[in-house]
């Protein structure tokens, strides 16, 4: 059974997918919908489903319209979902100008609190830091906190910034925090999360950060999201770890 259209084939990201998806997770997660139930009733594979919740599929159209049922959304939400952030670098519409997409960024801030509530609970449960499993787990979601702010980021991107999505928004980045902070005290936790934890106890912007260390900004910001950066950017950033881990 295929519901969904891949990505494009260079493989890029589509931001409105990302959204959409996320949002999506989020309700499933908020109404005690499981993968399993959604397979058995003939709506989307658990593999198809997984896909589009992390951004990198589209459903097809008669199988957005069956999930928005079940999510017990209007129908068209997934594709307005999907849109406004794909209109993220249309110019801004004039002050005076109602924004077309309040919806929208309601749902999303709605989505992502939901999500993040979500994630704090698991973290709630998390083994020892000494556990051979405590980093895995703290490092995907992590990876997951990290894709919602970006979805939040999005939505403040294209419509007006509302007291729910301002919400959302401190509310992603600061179980972010918490959980990087928490993360670095493991053994043989990520440089990403090292990094994070030392800057936060300095007191340094990300800026400052990457100015001591001699690398570009984004080499800081890439490090921190547990992405790959060169082997000699690698050494300059741990050398300043060890210089400012002030515990």
């Amino acid at each position: 059974m295929v519901n969904v259209e891949p990505a494009d084939a260079a493989g890029s990201v589509d931001p409105g997918m990302v959204r959409a998806g996320a949002a999506a997770a989020a309700r499933r997660r908020e109404l005690d919908i499981s993968q399993r139930r959604l397979a058995a009733e003939g709506i989307i594979n658990a593999g198809a489903l997984i896909s589009f919740e992390k951004g990198r599929s589209w459903p097809r159209e008669r199988t957005r319209a069956k999930l928005e049922e079940v999510l017990q959304w209007p129908q068209g939400t997934i594709a307005r979902l999907r849109q406004g952030v794909a209109t993220a670098a249309a110019p801004e519409p004039p002050p005076s100008a109602p924004p077309a997409n309040g919806d929208e960024v309601s749902l999303v801030a709605q989505a992502v609190d939901t999500a993040v509530r979500s994630l704090a609970d698991a973290a709630t449960s998390l083994p020892p830091v000494e556990d051979s499993g405590f980093t895995p787990r703290v490092t995907a979601m992590l990876a997951d906190l990290r894709q919602l702010e970006s979805v939040a980021a999005s939505a403040a991107r294209i419509g007006r910034v509302t007291p729910s999505l301002l919400k959302a928004l401190s509310a992603v980045r600061r179980q972010i925090d918490d959980l990087s902070l928490l993360g670095a005290t493991a053994p043989g936790a990520p440089l990403g999360q090292r990094l994070y934890a030392a800057r936060r106890r300095a007191n340094l912007t990300i800026e400052e950060t990457a100015q001591a260390a001699g690398v570009p900004d984004s080499a800081v910001v890439a490090t921190e999201a547990g992405q790959t950066v060169p082997d000699d950017v690698t050494d300059l950033i741990e050398s300043l770890v060890t210089q400012i881990d002030w515990r």
